[in-house]
């Protein structure tokens, strides 16, 4: 029994590449689900799925003057992610088009320029490592810059908590009292960026999101407190991103697949079992009455 145990959860981090990939995934776990949960709390869910896409030209253009130089593909992809935020906040402004329809439109044609730009510049294989990543790949330079990028995140959150709690409580009030208004959604947004960028390098760009809602919107089935939540979603991220990796590394299946499904379970039973609003809380719900008339 023992040895099992050892062959399945300790000798696959006898490998660099194991024990990179597992600190590259803990760092995201860490970063990545408070900042999904504020975004459920503001009701702008996919919005996050929107920057994503986003940082795609800046990662192409990045990857034709570099190749797979992270460092210089990660400024692009931050630049883009920034450009692309601040012009859908411009049209929304200008045009009075409301901000995340204005973001489902930018990050379309950025989706499509980097995929363009991509296949122009490489081939199928780099294409695939943009959209999908390869987290088994992460070398000590990217694994530096994820860690930098979430440590900068956690404490640009701590010093925003705040406020950024009363705007998704009761945003008008906290822009009377403050006459810059807006800053704390741009940093927000900012933040997001900043988490897709390192996303990418791991997860890829079409699922570097996952880590970041998924935990997030399964923690809501067993909490109603922030701090339970934002405890929760980290739990289950890091569950997520170190199972999948053992999963990958035993069955010889994709790693990125493998985080972001597996992150997907623990959503489904979240909503089967969670203690608000599942399946199971309400079933508890409807024979609460029956109960009580019977010990009456």
């Amino acid at each position: 029994m023992l040895e099992l145990l050892n062959a399945w959860f300790i000798a696959p981090f006898d490998y660099g590449f194991m024990r990179r990939a597992v600190v590259g995934g803990l760092a995201l776990s860490l970063a990545a689900p408070p900042l999904g949960v504020f975004l459920v709390l503001r009701g702008m869910s996919l919005i996050g799925d929107a920057l994503a896409h986003a940082i795609m030209p800046g990662v192409a253009i990045g990857f034709l003057f570099a190749g797979f130089s992270l460092p210089i593909m990660s400024i692009g992809g931050v630049l883009c992610g920034l450009m692309v935020a601040l012009l859908a906040g411009a049209v929304s402004k200008i045009g009075g088009q409301r901000e995340d329809a204005a973001l489902a439109s930018f990050f379309i044609i950025s989706l499509a320029a980097g995929v363009m730009l991509i296949s122009i510049g490489g081939s199928s294989v780099d294409l695939t490592h943009v959209l999908f990543g390869s987290i088994l790949a992460v070398n000590s330079t990217a694994l530096m810059l994820i860690a930098g990028i979430s440590t900068l995140i956690l404490i640009t959150l701590a010093v925003i908590f705040r406020a950024l709690v009363v705007e998704c409580l009761d945003p008008l009030f906290l822009r009377g009292q403050n006459r810059r208004n807006g800053w704390v959604h741009s940093v927000f947004l900012a933040l997001l960026v900043l988490n897709m960028t390192a996303g990418f390098q791991t997860l890829g760009t079409m699922m570097a999101v996952g880590l970041m809602m998924l935990p997030a919107t399964a923690a809501r089935f067993w909490s109603r407190r922030l701090e339970g939540l934002m405890a929760i979603s980290i739990m289950i991220a890091i569950t997520a991103s170190t199972g999948g990796l053992l999963l990958s590394f035993h069955l010889d299946i994709p790693s990125g697949p493998s985080i972001i499904l597996l992150a997907g379970v623990g959503y489904f039973f979240s909503a089967l079992f969670g203690r608000y609003h599942s399946l199971a809380a309400r079933l508890r719900r409807k024979t609460a009455p029956l109960s009580a008339e019977a010990s009456t």
